[in-house]
């Protein structure tokens, strides 16, 4: 009986992973500073959702819907909303969960001990890193013209146009998959 408690303790320690970091889960969108979102991006205030679709799909999609020709497609994209310009730039922005997974290392420790290494070997840890970081797609937007030099701050004259816009945007990107479908529907 006393040496059940320990046992228990050993085993849930050995196959427990312990959360480091938990990628934010974004319902529609989140308005956010950058910075306070991840430490890259800029001090602006930004339109955040969660990318769903693969690598560069974003891309291709801002490239045939604004026709850039693959020209300025991450930043100064410019678009109208009731004859006014505003411009528009944009991050794809991975956040990964992280673990710390007691198990690999348990593992290691005691294999090591068993082949006599004085050197640290990792045999386990080596495959497991791969396993462990399971990244979350974010797609950042921020908003400026040259009146306002952030549109989605809250005493900003513009906010309430320029997010009915982005959260159309985002809502035709997400449902899309031909994106030349877009150049027609302009």
């Amino acid at each position: 009986m006393r040496l059940l408690l320990p046992a228990i303790c050993i085993v849930f320690l050995t196959y427990s992973c312990i959360p480091i970091r938990i990628a934010p889960q974004i319902e529609d969108y989140k308005i956010t500073r950058g910075k306070k979102f991840k430490r890259s991006l800029s001090k602006r205030q930004m339109f955040i959702f969660e990318n769903s679709k693969d690598e560069n799909h974003f891309y291709d999609y801002v490239n045939t819907k604004f026709r850039l020709e693959h020209l300025k497609v991450y930043d100064d994209v410019p678009f109208n909303i009731d004859d006014e310009q505003y411009f528009f730039t944009w991050y794809e922005v991975e956040i990964p969960n992280k673990t710390l997974n007691l198990a690999p290392v348990i593992i290691d420790v005691v294999l090591n001990g068993m082949l006599g290494n004085d050197d640290f070997e990792p045999y386990a840890l080596q495959s497991v890193d791969r396993f462990q970081r399971k990244g979350n797609w974010y797609i950042a937007v921020e908003v400026y013209s040259d009146a306002e030099k952030d549109c989605l701050t809250t005493s900003a004259l513009s906010r309430e146009v320029v997010l009915k816009y982005l959260r159309a945007l985002k809502q035709e990107y997400l449902v899309t998959h031909n994106y030349d479908e877009v150049v027609f529907k302009n």
